[in-house]
């Protein structure tokens, strides 16, 4: 399995950092892209060092794209032509596509959430057309979560689909999460 997560400038750094983090425990192949470049500092000023950048990858070549949030990361991968050209194409062929925080408002834009149950960082719920509360919402191929305090049951869901839950139940306990 190969998980895309694009970076762009003020992305969450515990959402994409955990999220990778947690992809890559269980064996899932994890490229991180930089957009544009592949130095890309984070919203709380932690600088990463992207794998890639967005221009040097191919949406076919995955099998999911995980979209951080953070303000204004998850505004500035709106912006990005390239990367709502990559969530509509995987979306279009049953990929998985995940998104945390403030992104599922990238996917409502996209009109990919008009028919699926979501969830998104409290208080942007006017975002949504079919809004839910709740840590994480899987709604066919479509993961949603809230936030940064969210992000491994974010990352777990995103096994389970990928995997399987006897795969993320097994990295829950590695991870020795509650």
């Amino acid at each position: 399995m190969k998980v895309l997560i694009p970076l762009a400038e003020g992305f969450d750094e515990m959402e994409a950092i955990t999220t990778a983090n947690v992809l890559r425990r269980a064996g899932i192949e994890v490229t991180l892209a930089g957009v544009p470049g592949t130095i890309v500092q984070g919203a709380r000023k932690i600088k990463v060092i992207a794998d890639k950048n967005i221009e040097d990858v191919e949406s076919e070549d995955f099998d999911a794209i995980v979209l951080p949030g953070g303000n204004p990361g998850y505004i500035n991968l709106s912006k990005s032509k390239r990367v709502t050209k990559m969530i509509t194409d995987m979306n279009e062929r049953g990929k998985l596509v995940a998104a945390i925080c403030g992104s599922p408002s990238i996917l409502a834009k996209l009109g990919i959430l008009d028919n699926k149950r979501a969830t998104i960082y409290p208080g942007m719920e006017r975002e949504l057309p079919k809004p839910r509360t709740g840590k994480v919402i899987v709604d066919g191929n479509i993961i949603t979560s809230q936030g940064p305090g969210t992000a491994v049951d974010f990352a777990l869901e995103i096994i389970t689909k990928l995997q399987s839950k006897f795969k993320a139940d097994d990295m829950r306990e590695q991870l020795v999460y509650q």
